[in-house]
């Protein structure tokens, strides 16, 4: 079974050094787990959501049951940024909540650190360890 993106983090942030983080990026490298690196590194990309905490409440389902993934969800994560789609603030919201909602929440935790920009805080990931593992990502003019 594949990780989750917060366990997929907590791997790469327990590295010691910033080689094998580097590594460990290149082989657990997903577009689910690029696509919130860079939102979340990205200065560029700025979250329509509410900055802060999210008033959702946390799917507890074991893994592998009734959640869904953000290796399939990250689709629709343009809705949730400037220049994304052009959706109502309540709709937007409201799509927000239900995919934290139908997440795990360890990924939910993840996507609500990656909006914030906050991931760096959490983990011990860089924006120059992840340009080094990823140097294809181009930084800049996403909105």
């Amino acid at each position: 079974m594949k990780l989750m993106m917060n366990e997929v983090l907590q791997k790469v942030s327990n590295a010691k050094t910033k080689k094998e983080k580097v590594m460990l990026l290149r082989q657990l490298n997903t577009q689910a787990l690029r696509s919130l690196l860079i939102i979340n590194f990205d200065e560029s990309i700025i979250s329509l959501m509410p900055e802060g905490d999210v008033p959702y409440t946390p799917n507890e389902a074991p893994v592998g049951t009734e959640h869904t993934v953000l290796e399939k969800e990250q689709r629709i994560l343009y809705h949730f940024f400037k220049g994304g789609s052009n959706i109502s603030r309540t709709k937007r919201e409201s799509m927000f909540i239900g995919l934290l909602e139908g997440l795990h929440k360890g990924e939910a935790e993840v996507l609500c650190l990656a909006k914030d920009k906050k991931i760096g805080k959490r983990y011990k990931i860089t924006k120059a360890t992840v340009t080094e593992a990823f140097p294809q990502i181009v930084w800049g003019n996403r909105s």
